[in-house]
Order: C-alpha cells, then sequence, then structure tokens
C-alpha cells in the first residue's frame, strides 16, 4: 500500500531507507535513518549495473538488503507492537523502501510506502512554503547587531510566545561573523525541511515573533513568500545602550576572543569595505585583547551603518514603531521584556 504525502502525521513512526548521506542532505522531520544500502553498498551495486549487467548488479544488491533489513529488524525493530504503523520512504518510491515495506508486512505490521518518496516530499516543501508564509501575522524584533534580538525570542518561548528562529534554523548569526564553531550550516534542502516543519506547527491565531533578516543567513536564503510577509509585519525595535551591546556581544562571540587569529581571518574579508588600513587596525586591536575599543568600534562603524541601510529599505513600518528600551541583556530583563510584549498582545 503506498501513502500520499499529506498523511505523514498519521504513521507511528517514519522511516527513510536512502543511505546515509541522503538523509543528512534532508530527511523528512522526525524520520529515522535506517539504510537499506549504505553509500559504499550503493556505488558498487550502481558499478555493477554500469559495468557488469542489471541481473548482476540486483543478485548483489538484494543480498545487501536483505542483510541490512534483518539487522534492523533485529538491532532496532524487534520491540515495535503488533498494532506499528510505519511509513517507509526512498529516494522515489521505488526497491528500496518497496524491500523493506515487503518484510515489514510480512511480519504483520500495517507499514506503507510513501507515494513518490522523497521526491514527492520536496515538491511538497517547496509548494508549502510559497503559500504558508502568508498564513501567519508576524512581529519582526528589529535592532543594531547586540542588542539581543536572539535573547528575546528565546524569552519569548519563555513565556509561551511563538516563535520562529532563523538564525537558529539556519546555524549561524547572519553576518561575517556569524557561524556558529564548530556546526556547519544545514543544506538548503535542510533549511526549507526544517522551516516548513516550523512553520506548519504555528497556531494561525496568534501572532509570530520573528528577528529582522535579510534574504540570505549564511550560505542560506530564505524564501520569497517569508521575506515579503516579514518586511510587511509590524516591528518591534530594541534600544539597548551602546555599552550594555558591547559587554553582551563579548559574552555572546567569546569564541572569538578565544581565538583571536580566527577573529583577524574573519575581518580580512571586510577589506573591500574599509580598507586594509582600517582592517589592520581592527587585527591590531584583536591581537592586542582590546576588545572593548574593537567591538564599539565594529558596531559604530561597520554594523550599525549596515544595519540602518537594510532596515530602512526593507522594513517600512520601522519608523513608525514605538521602540522597547532596555538597559541590560540578561534573562531577567528580557523575560521581563518578552512579559510586557505578551500582555500588549492579550496573550
Amino acid at each position: 500500500m503506498a501513502a500520499t504525502v499529506s498523511q505523514l502525521d498519521e504513521f507511528d513512526e517514519i522511516i527513510d531507507a536512502r543511505t546515509p548521506s541522503e538523509f543528512a542532505e534532508d530527511h523528512i522531520s522526525g524520520a529515522g535513518s535506517f539504510p537499506v544500502l549504505y553509500d559504499e553498498e550503493r556505488a558498487k551495486v550502481g558499478t555493477l549495473y554500469k559495468q557488469v549487467s542489471a541481473f548482476e548488479a540486483k543478485k548483489v544488491g538484494a543480498a545487501l538488503v536483505a542483510r541490512n533489513i534483518a539487522d534492523h529488524l533485529e538491532r532496532h525493530f524487534a520491540d515495535r507492537p503488533r498494532n506499528w504503523r510505519p511509513l517507509v520512504y526512498c529516494w522515489r518510491g521505488g526497491n528500496r523502501s518497496g524491500s523493506m515495506v515487503t518484510i515489514l508486512r510480512a511480519v504483520g505490521w500495517k507499514a506503507e510506502q510513501l507515494e513518490g518518496g522523497y521526491k514527492a516530499y520536496r515538491r511538497m516543501v517547496l509548494a508549502e512554503l510559497e503559500t504558508l508564509p502568508a498564513r501567519f501575522a508576524y512581529r519582526v524584533v528589529c535592532g543594531a547587531t547586540g542588542s539581543g534580538k536572539s535573547e528575546l525570542l528565546r524569552a519569548l518561548i519563555r513565556q509561551g510566545g511563538q516563535v520562529l528562529d532563523l538564525e537558529g534554523l539556519a546555524a549561524h548569526r547572519g553576518s561575517v561573523l556569524g557561524s556558529h564553531p564548530g556546526t556547519p550550516q544545514p543544506s538548503q534542502k535542510r533549511f526549507d525541511s526544517l522551516l516548513w516543519d516550523a512553520l506548519r506547527r504555528f497556531d494561525p491565531e496568534r501572532p509570530v515573533y520573528v528577528e529582522a533578516e535579510s534574504k540570505k543567513i549564511g550560505n542560506l536564503r530564505a524564501p520569497d513568500a517569508l521575506m515579503n510577509a516579514l518586511w510587511s509585519s509590524p516591528c518591534l525595535p530594541l534600544e539597548v545602550p551602546m555599552a550594555a551591546r558591547v559587554d553582551y556581544l563579548q559574552r555572546d562571540y567569546r569564541h572569538y576572543l578565544e581565538e583571536p587569529e580566527t577573529l583577524c581571518e574573519k575581518l580580512a574579508y571586510l577589506t573591500a569595505l574599509h580598507g586594509k588600513e582600517r582592517i589592520g587596525h581592527w587585527q591590531a586591536l584583536t591581537r592586542a585583547g582590546a576588545w572593548n575599543e574593537l567591538v564599539e568600534e565594529l558596531l559604530a562603524d561597520h554594523y550599525d551603518p549596515a544595519y540602518r541601510r537594510s532596515t530602512r529599505q526593507h522594513y517600512p513600518q520601522l519608523e513608525q514603531s514605538a521602540p522597547w528600551a532596555v538597559d541590560a541583556i540578561n534573562d531577567g530583563s528580557m523575560d521581563d521584556l518578552a512579559r510586557r510584549i505578551l500582555a500588549g498582545e492579550g496573550l
């Protein structure tokens, strides 16, 4: 039996039968990786198919598939109850998922195959990202770099608000210094899936709080439909003293303070904007550990002008929005601000 992508939530478990590399690039949210062929095995079978014959490839492939499914049965599925109902998918909804479904159904479980496989799921995600963002009312948290926008989003979550954390989904803070140490960004496909899964879980009767972003977050691109919705939404501008921003950024970007040469390499990317002399000056401050001076200069000369240009261009409602003043950026101050914002919404 085959199920469609509209039925994803009807199953007890979703099984991805593709290779680990395919799973890593993207997968249906909540799916588990149970390959019927591993990457090197799939390559081996493909080589036989091209260089020898389809018959020889199928013989070798069938043995590998049978062993791998048996391993999953013994190690992972043995404790599943009689009424377990899993959904299995592969790339197109073909042999790989079909083989696993056949064996699972032979055991007695009500396994089903996803019609069209991952490709059908991917088409659905792209189609829904063109329409789904327009279903919600957004409140865009604006503020210059170091204003604690991400901290406010976390506080809004703690206080019961609906939050779309784009930078969290993208594993990037959105600037030249915004990469997360030791954490690569997901693929564009994975980001799309994470975004779709987050959006579909929101209540359209309640506002969704989101940080002001540009179209690109690191190497990833947000959907046009979402950005158009954000750019036309009401804004919540944060007003934070420079000293508090400098203090917060040194705490939030401590990894650069601990690895100054990495920061110097990142600063070199700004040479085209600011020239070798100024970049050399900032690199000297970095190596000298003059953090207060460095951060304040970066904010005043690079980040703040860029923020003003971007927000004026993309967020027309910002200038008519009353600012929310914050003296310090910490859990207590942000929780208090989040409560006041939600109270203003009647939530």
